[in-house]
């Protein structure tokens, strides 16, 4: 497995990492077995970055890998994220920025993990009543702690980006970014090019539509996170899975699998990019990890960026209750 640059101190990971969300049963049951045996396989395939967070789950995901690790903090570099709360005086989750509360569940993060720092700390979602330097300032003083290595924010606007690295080095920006979500070309790619801030795509399969077989919306489980957006909803999904089956097509006549050739198609859009597919399978994460080796050619994107150009999905990635947080910026 190659390695491209994910700190700013010049650490390197995989350049195809592991999503840990679906540990905690998002797109369907798991269990502690099935992750410890995609961990392991994992590591076998070379895949030795995690990305994580505290509401997977409510700590699941993060519990999953600490008892995979068991101290040992040298088998994987990990991210994981925090500032996403359900708010005690209300009951409806919302986000805190605040120094208090971002240190109480790095803690609680660390315990989980079992580890004394994490390699990349996350802002999951901005709180826009705390500026963004402020935050910073103290994701700085928990990196002067030792806590966490590097500085990272999720979903904000390249604006923001470029405040935030006023006051100090971000390493790392995360998006939801694949061949059906397209929006960070709007800017955000460039800026992390420009400032020299690793782009860490999440959801490079589109949630699954890529997958060699694709998804049935009418077995999607209670608390599925696709049930009910609008792109996995009909008419918009038949649409959809039309255009998908033209790329399958073009994936099958060039010897590869969709999913690899969808993660080749992205660490292929800018060598700051790391991808983190999520999946519990060790055999899925297989197809992920085989995008390392992938021939791509300058051919090859042209001929995918004609299958499916910028803007050809139907419907919204995200419903309006999930559209609270992300900055827009376009």
């Amino acid at each position: 497995m190659k390695r491209r640059k994910l700190l700013q101190n010049g650490t390197k990971v995989s350049e195809v990492g592991l999503g840990c969300m679906s540990f905690a049963g998002f797109y369907g049951a798991t269990s502690e077995a099935e992750a410890h045996r995609t961990l392991a396989a994992a590591l076998d395939m070379g895949v030795n970055f995690l990305d994580t967070a505290n509401i997977y789950g409510m700590g699941v995901s993060e519990n999953i890998i600490g008892s995979f690790l068991k101290g040992d903090d040298t088998k994987f570099v990990i991210a994981t994220k925090g500032a996403v709360w359900d708010n005690p005086e209300t009951g409806k989750r919302g986000f805190n920025n605040s120094c208090d509360h971002l240190r109480a569940e790095l803690e609680l993060s660390l315990t989980r993990l079992q580890v004394e720092q994490v390699a990349l700390y996350y802002i999951h979602r901005r709180a826009p009543e705390i500026e963004i330097e402020q935050v910073m300032e103290t994701l700085l003083a928990f990196k002067a702690e030792g806590k966490i290595g590097g500085i990272g924010f999720s979903e904000i606007s390249p604006a923001s980006l470029r405040r935030a690295c006023a006051v100090g080095p971000v390493d790392a920006v995360q998006s939801e970014y694949s061949l059906w979500a397209r929006y960070p070309d709007l800017g955000m790619l460039q800026t992390c090019a420009e400032l020299d801030v690793t782009f860490v795509p999440f959801s490079p399969l589109g949630r699954g539509i890529f997958a060699l077989h694709t998804p049935d919306p009418a077995r999607f489980k209670d608390g599925d996170f696709r049930k009910g957006t609008p792109r996995f909803t009909e008419p918009n999904f038949g649409y959809n899975v039309a255009r998908v089956r033209a790329f399958k097509a073009l994936a099958n006549d060039l010897g590869s699998h969709p999913v690899t050739l969808a993660i080749s198609w992205c660490l292929n859009r800018g060598p700051h990019l790391i991808p983190i597919p999520g999946t519990r399978s060790a055999e899925h994460l297989a197809e992920c990890a085989a995008a390392s080796d992938f021939p791509m050619t300058p051919e090859i994107m042209a001929r995918i960026e004609t299958t499916l150009p910028v803007g050809w999905a139907h419907g919204d990635r995200y419903t309006t209750q999930q559209w609270i947080g992300p900055e827009g910026y376009c």
